[in-house]
């Protein structure tokens, strides 16, 4: 019995020291950590709780600027940010002064501030190969805290100058628990705070400007915040769309002018050189339209594209004009044709007190011609007296009417030559003078 009792005392022996070697294993801390006292601070609170707010300065390299989207109104930028801040508890004792250094492991046992992206769509921190985050801590308590995010943020771009317009979007840092009664931040360097990359381009877009600002944002049930705001003016470049938009349209609107120099019987040629043009207008503004936000008010292209769609489709209904009118001419001609025989036997009044039947005889031999050919001569004169009689009457006139009706009708093609490229011209003065 004693001896059970000895094998069981030295089994508990046993697992009280595994279980104590193990409690010890999790309970160990490293150097830095017991250097830096984390243990012995409660690093949930601020520095300086209770007391004035907490200063945190911010500066701001950006890495690159990679998409900037019209018709989602957001814009993706990658940065390196880093928050300057001095807290008492991680001072420690240093015969060098050197700082010490930490990656992301550290971070979650002491306190940093908890700056989030206002108006932001999605971010994250990035993790390869590991978490892109630096803790850099001095031997008076002064902490660096850097970390490489990438944010899409929102962007409200007014595009009513579009393709001819600027646009300035912003960046906006802000605490998202503690407001200026605790924690106050600014930019470390004023402007100077914000650096960027030189390579950073645009394919759309030339980067006129980067600044800074700092404004105060008020919510109703929590107080008052310091938010920073990272500004930057775009504009946009228009050569792409001189070459993609413009350039295709001026040119359908020059190519439905081919039509006033073709004949108006040709009516296969006509016709399907305006609906060709029409339709290609419609397809380039379709295609405008189609990578465009749906917004409520009118662009700068749309002006331009539907003014132009207005001049293929009036190229259109000029030709309807011309053959409706001509249509109508060619009527008109073949009624009289058509009266012409039947004035031909009748003797016409106004002949008899004009001429006598001895003039009209010697008028068809003069010159030795037989006497049908007087005869013929005389139905000749019948019929251009009859055309004054219709001039008379109807106040149309005879062969000089319809001449004088031919150019009438040609004269809108005529006309359209000269003013179809003038207006053309004055509306293209007028539109890039107000919107470059």
């Amino acid at each position: 019995f004693e001896r059970d009792d000895r094998i069981w005392l030295i089994l508990f022996l046993v697992i009280s020291i595994l279980t104590r070697s193990s409690d010890l294993t999790k309970t160990t801390m490293s150097k830095s950590e017991q250097l830096l006292s984390i243990k012995d601070h409660d690093f949930a609170m601020r520095p300086g709780f209770g007391g004035p707010a907490v200063p945190v300065g911010v500066d701001v390299q950006v890495e690159s600027l990679d998409t900037i989207s019209e018709v989602d109104m957001d814009f993706t930028m990658t940065l390196y940010i880093r928050h300057y801040w001095k807290d008492e508890r991680l001072a420690f004792h240093s015969t060098t002064n050197k700082s010490m250094t930490f990656d992301g492991r550290l971070v979650k046992k002491i306190w940093v501030p908890d700056m989030f992206f206002v108006h932001s769509k999605k971010s994250f921190t990035h993790d390869t190969t590991t978490d892109n985050v630096m803790l850099r801590v001095y031997p008076d308590g002064k902490v660096l805290y850097s970390l490489r995010v990438t944010v899409t943020s929102m962007c409200s771009m007014d595009l009513s100058r579009f393709p001819l317009d600027t646009q300035t979007c912003s960046l906006e840092i802000e605490s998202y628990a503690y407001t200026d009664d605790d924690l106050m931040l600014y930019w470390k360097k004023g402007n100077n705070s914000l650096s960027t990359d030189e390579r950073i381009s645009l394919s759309q877009f030339l980067i006129q400007e980067f600044h800074t600002t700092t404004k105060l944002a008020f919510y109703s049930s929590t107080g008052w915040y310091n938010r920073l705001y990272i500004n930057f003016t775009l504009r946009r470049h228009i050569f792409f769309f001189l070459l993609q938009t413009y350039f295709p349209a001026t040119l359908m609107v020059m190519l439905s002018w081919v039509s006033f120099w073709i004949d108006r019987r040709a009516v296969p040629a006509r016709v399907p050189l305006g609906i060709t043009t029409v339709l290609t207008m419609s397809t380039i503004i379709t295609g405008v339209n189609a990578s465009m936000p749906r917004v409520s008010y009118i662009k700068a292209v749309d002006i331009y594209l539907w003014v132009s769609f207005v001049f293929v489709f009036l190229s259109v209904i000029e030709y309807a004009a011309v053959n409706y009118l001509s249509t109508l001419q060619e009527r008109k001609e073949r009624k009289l044709r058509e009266r012409m025989p039947c004035t031909c036997g009748m003797t016409h009044p106004g002949m008899m007190g004009t001429y006598s039947e001895e003039d009209v005889n010697n008028t068809g031999n003069y010159g030795g011609v037989p006497e049908e050919n007087g005869a013929m001569k005389q139905q000749r004169m019948m019929v251009q007296l009859e055309f004054e009689e219709n001039d008379q009457v109807t106040g149309h006139v005879g062969p000089s009417a319809y001449n004088s009706m031919w150019i009438d009708t040609h004269a809108i093609d005529k006309y359209s030559r000269v003013i179809f490229p003038g207006s053309y011209i004055l509306f293209n003065v007028i539109y890039w003078s107000c919107y470059l």
